[in-house]
């Protein structure tokens, strides 16, 4: 604290906000001011954040609803804040983080430094060897209700200043730009903000995380935000911590969502008894009975996770989208340099394990470059393209990021 300021805030943190908020992209929000833009008058916009947030009359604009398309059909509402409130967000997360990251669980993964999807993939793959029953439980709308007073009793429990909890509230508060003009919240915090992922966290850690620990510390979990797995040894064990979850979420004033939730068998060839459910998704990852070879070259029936039918999905609707026959004006080199890098990021997510099942969705891709040559060069016919293909595979196989899979062969 200064003389002339109510708290006090590093300049420096702010300006490290703001590489931060580059470095992750993103859209404009309701001022309809892009990275570009902001950086026009960076010195002087990065001054206004740190001086209003410093003498406490920093207030934050409403976010822009973002309808984003599910694969699987609806759609999510996301809560896109303006540049410079990302970086007003960003400071409060920086100074914040490292006070409560510490309380957090060990199976809590989402959003978390050090921590991954894969992390709580892997840990979900070891636990379905362990326990016959899975929870795969689904929180109704989680993001759009969480309770505010909750909420903040527990960021007063472990944040020291006082300048974010005001801020934190100023958020929580902040209007939602729609098209039918600026709705106010009462409950939730926007999807889409930079610190509603740290909010969210610590909302759960008490709500369920710690709630389990004391009551159920016998049945692991993993959570990855409001993705959350729970295992058990019995069919009746796992209905009961069900309702036993219903009941500790309605208290927090959450809603477990009846139609996704489900308890799973987890079924092999050892756990033989028949269920209805015998499979759920975890993090883009389908669990179920699959043939798999061991080490030692032995096949067996094990209950292991490998890309779901909706990521599957996702990766071949990105790639139709691409309209890759229409790029003519490219060399297939240009074309490999700008697809190669989302063609890492699908491989080295889905690709972790059972990565056969990539190679029909990565043949797809080859189609449309075999579409591409022969609109590109008029005139030649399917077969030559496919030779052109073939041969080009041959000679330069770490040309495409996905040519060093093993996936089917066009004919």
């Amino acid at each position: 604290m200064t003389e002339t300021k109510s708290y006090c805030i590093s300049k420096t943190l702010v300006k490290q906000a703001y590489e931060r908020v580059k470095s992750n992209h993103g859209t404009y929000g309701v001022d309809r001011q892009g990275i570009e833009s902001f950086e026009k008058n960076l010195k002087k916009n990065l001054y206004r954040i740190w001086n209003r947030m410093s003498s406490g009359s920093y207030f934050p604009p409403a976010v822009r609803e973002v309808s984003i398309p599910k694969v699987n059909g609806g759609e999510r509402k996301l809560g896109i804040p303006t540049v410079g409130d990302r970086v007003a967000q960003m400071v409060a997360k920086l100074y914040l983080e490292p006070e409560i990251e510490p309380i957090f669980h060990t199976d809590s993964y989402g959003y978390r430094p050090g921590k991954s999807a894969i992390n709580a993939v892997e840990k979900a793959r070891q636990r379905c060897w362990q326990f016959n029953w899975v929870i795969d439980l689904d929180i109704k709308g989680f993001f759009d209700n969480i309770n505010h007073e909750k909420l903040m009793t527990a960021l007063e429990k472990h944040c020291t200043l006082e300048w974010i909890k005001l801020y934190v509230k100023r958020w929580l508060k902040a209007g939602t730009q729609t098209q039918q003009g600026i709705e106010q919240k009462e409950k939730g915090t926007p999807q889409g903000g930079v610190i509603s992922p740290l909010l969210a966290n610590l909302f759960l850690h008490y709500a369920f995380d710690k709630w389990m620990n004391m009551k159920y510390s016998d049945n692991p979990f993993e959570r990855y935000a409001d993705d959350i797995i729970i295992h058990c040894r019995t069919e009746q064990e796992a209905q009961q911590v069900l309702q036993s979850i219903k009941e500790r979420l309605a208290v927090c004033g959450l809603e477990v969502n009846e139609e996704k939730t489900k308890v799973v068998y987890c079924k092999d060839m050892i756990r033989k008894e028949e269920h209805p459910q015998h499979s759920f998704t975890f993090l883009g990852y389908e669990f179920r009975p699959r043939f798999s070879r061991s080490m030692k070259g032995h096949f067996y029936v094990g209950f292991l996770p490998a890309i779901s039918k909706t990521a599957k999905k996702k990766i071949t609707t990105g790639m139709r989208r691409w309209k890759l026959h229409t790029w003519t004006q490219y060399t297939v080199k240009e074309i490999a340099n700008y697809i190669n890098p989302v063609l890492r990021g699908w491989i080295n997510y889905y690709g972790h394990y059972q990565k056969s099942e990539l190679y029909k969705v990565f043949s797809l891709l080859d189609y449309r470059l075999v579409k591409w040559y022969v609109k590109k060069y008029k005139g030649i016919g399917k077969k030559r393209a496919v030779r052109w293909w073939k041969k080009l595979k041959e000679n330069s196989n770490t040309l495409f990021a996905h040519w060093q899979l093993s996936y089917a062969k066009i004919k």
